[in-house]
Formats: structure tokens, sequence, C-alpha cells
């Protein structure tokens, strides 16, 4: 009976002791951590060794971001998008992509553009059946959800369908992450003076700083090292995904804080949403894909 009220007491204050932790960090960290690893896993194992697979993870990725985006603008009363035809236009337009990629104009416009300008097609129509009221705000949602996670997205799985796919797609990946963790280190260490107080109270010009040093670190590792570009090619791309990487998580805070959300979703625990785990990589996605296709066009 002793034994059982010890093995209590430990119990009891492992758990004091995660619950402490948990409040310090915001979020739930031990399964944080296992859903981080998991998804570090998911891509560092697909990028080296079966490319297809980071395609799935950014179908999977554009679909839950299409319905977190859904869900999130629905209840907050901002429209309501098609979701079931956006959904399926996001996934199809991905795989696509990656099929296109490498290809002349004419296959980018095939497998990229048509299935994109069918999906609004489909997703106005589909709102027809409302009526009239609220139809523009229905089908400016359905736009967002296009433009903002599809469109966005897709240039993911473009450049892993490109010559050493799996270098670009870790140059674009690499470099944003790189200007997160140096933003993040640089502004815990240094950070005084604020960036955007009223979008993001937390990033400084500090942490600003620390992404770029980092930013530039990376970009000279993977566009020049690895994929053979001149230095100056590293250095501009570095520093160009330390801007759309910043840009990136301001906007997915402005759209939060618009709906006055801390989350896009809880389809992640420990961490949100798909959205909130991809916002700078969505957003910079567009700009990698052409800077690595005019600096590093035959690599």
């Amino acid at each position: 009976m002793e034994q059982t009220r010890d093995e209590q007491f430990w119990i009891d204050d492992a758990r004091e002791r995660v619950d402490r932790v948990n409040a310090k960090a915001g979020r739930n960290l031990p399964a944080a951590i296992a859903v981080g690893v998991l998804m570090i896993a998911w891509v560092v194992l697909s990028v080296l060794y079966f490319v297809p697979g980071f395609v799935a993870l950014v179908v999977i990725c554009i679909v839950f971001g299409t319905i977190e985006l859904h869900r999130a603008l629905m209840i907050r009363d901002r429209g309501v998008s098609a979701i079931v035809p956006v959904a399926a236009g996001g996934a199809v337009t991905a795989i696509a992509a990656y099929f296109a990629a490498g290809k002349s104009a004419e296959y980018a416009i095939l497998f990229v553009m048509a299935p994109m300008a069918l999906t609004s097609v489909v997703a106005l129509g589909w709102r027809l059946r409302g009526g009239p009221v609220n139809y523009v705000k229905d089908s400016s949602a359905s736009l967002l959800a296009i433009g903002y996670v599809t469109l966005m997205g897709a240039f993911l799985p473009l450049a892993a369908g490109e010559s050493h796919g799996n270098l670009r797609i870790a140059a674009m990946i690499l470099c944003v992450v790189a200007s997160d963790v140096g933003g993040y280190a640089a502004g815990v260490l240094l950070g005084r003076h604020q960036l955007a107080p009223v979008i993001s109270p937390k990033k400084t010009w500090e942490g600003l700083g620390g992404s770029v040093v980092l930013g530039l670190v990376f970009g000279w590792i993977t566009v020049h090292l690895l994929l053979g570009a001149p230095v100056w090619a590293s250095l501009v791309f570095g520093f160009a995904m330390v801007l759309v990487g910043t840009v990136g998580d301001l906007v997915e805070s402005m759209i939060k804080r618009d709906l006055g959300i801390k989350d896009m979703s809880g389809f992640l625990p420990g961490h949100g949403g798909f959205l909130d785990r991809i916002d700078s990589i969505l957003y910079g996605a567009p700009i990698a894909w052409l800077l690595l296709h005019l600096l590093v066009p035959n690599a």
C-alpha cells in the first residue's frame, strides 16, 4: 500500500511538471514534439528517397488547409466556401503540377492552370443554388482558398517534379525554416524593438536580423553547394526566402487576428492546424520556384 502511494505521488508530480511546461509553452509540448518529429521525418525521408511521398504530404496539407480556412471563415460569418470542389480541385492541381514539372509551357497550362480555372468555375457555380444573398461573400471565400492555398501550394510539387527536385525542395524548405529558427533565437536572446506590433507583437527587428543571417547561410549551402548556382544567386535566394517567409507568417497572423482565433484548427495536436505550420513555406513557394527556375534552370 505504501508503495502505491509513492507511485501515485511521483505520477502526480510528473503530471504537474508536464502541466507547467505546457502552460509555459502555450501548447501540449509532448504532443507538439511527437507531431513535429513525425512531420520532419516524413519530409526528410520522402525528399531523400521517394519524392512522390512528399507530393502526397503537400496534397494532404492543401486539402486540410482548405478545410481549416473554410471552417474558420464560416464560423466567423466571413463566407462559406464551396469546400467540396475547392478541396478536391486543390488536390488535383497539386498532383497535376508534379507531372507537369519540367515540361513545356503547354503542359503547365494544361495541368496546372486548367485545374485551377476549372475549380474556380465549379466553385462559383456550386454556390448558385444558395441564392443571391451573400453570394459575393461566399464566392470570395472560395476564391481566397483557391488563391491562398491551392495556387501557392501547387508550386511545391511543381518544383519537386523538376530536375533534382529533391534538392530544390530542400532549398525551399530549409531556407524558410532557417529563417524561422534564426528569427526565434535572435528574438528571444536580443529582441527589443517590435517589427509589427499590431499584427505579431512577438516579432522584432533583432529577430529579423537573425533570420537574415541564418537564411543567407542556408541559401549558400543549398543553392550554391548542393545545386551549383553562383554564390551571389544563393545569397539572393536566401534573402528572398527570409523576406517572403516573414511576410507569409504575418499574412496568416493577420488572417487569424481578423477572425479572432489563435490557431486555424486543432488537426495537429500541439501545433494547431496545417496552415499554422506551413504558412511561411506556402507563401514563399511561388517566389522560391521562380528564383530557382531562373537561377539554376539546368541543375
